[in-house]
């Protein structure tokens, strides 16, 4: 098992999410925030669930409050604004620190040194593609929309 699939978050309702369940699935983990300009990518990114779900397909989103304060909520709070405004059904964490001294694990595997892509978070919603076998595939730009060309054409590789 790969060290993507051996982690286990705090799901946003305090329940364990364990990554192992993520295993032969393509996942894309994005970095969420509720007050951001970028927070409309929520229904792209629900979309996208949808439609490739059967294929085996998942986003993970992952709160974080260090860019501008723009995750100030609960965890309630956020499954709330998530389900209330977009309708969001794809996993989400507790909210996490991606960069800095106290980056999550996760974000060390993703992002840190000797990662694929390596490199601090730059904003809301960037997002990392991550195969069945838990190696990261893509990165892309927080402004790169969900339903970009280049990120449908990634995920559709990744499933075939």
């Amino acid at each position: 098992m790969s060290a993507f699939h051996d982690l286990t978050l705090d799901a946003l309702d305090g329940s364990p999410l364990p990554l192992e369940a993520f295993k032969d699935q393509v996942v894309l983990v994005v970095n969420v925030a509720s007050k951001c300009g970028l927070t409309p990518q929520y229904a792209a990114l629900e979309n996208l669930y949808q439609q490739y779900k059967a294929q085996g397909f998942s986003v993970l989103g992952v709160p974080c409050n260090q860019f501008a304060g723009q995750e100030p909520g609960t965890e309630e709070q956020i499954q709330a604004f998530c389900s209330l405004n977009y309708g969001v059904t794809f996993p989400l964490s507790s909210k996490l620190d991606v960069n800095g001294p106290q980056r999550h694990q996760l974000y060390r595997l993703l992002a840190g040194e000797g990662a694929e892509f390596p490199g601090d978070i730059s904003w809301n919603f960037e997002k990392f593609l991550v195969g069945p076998d838990g190696r990261v595939l893509e990165r892309f730009s927080p402004r790169t929309a969900p339903d970009d060309a280049a990120v449908i054409q990634a995920i559709e590789k990744a499933l075939s």
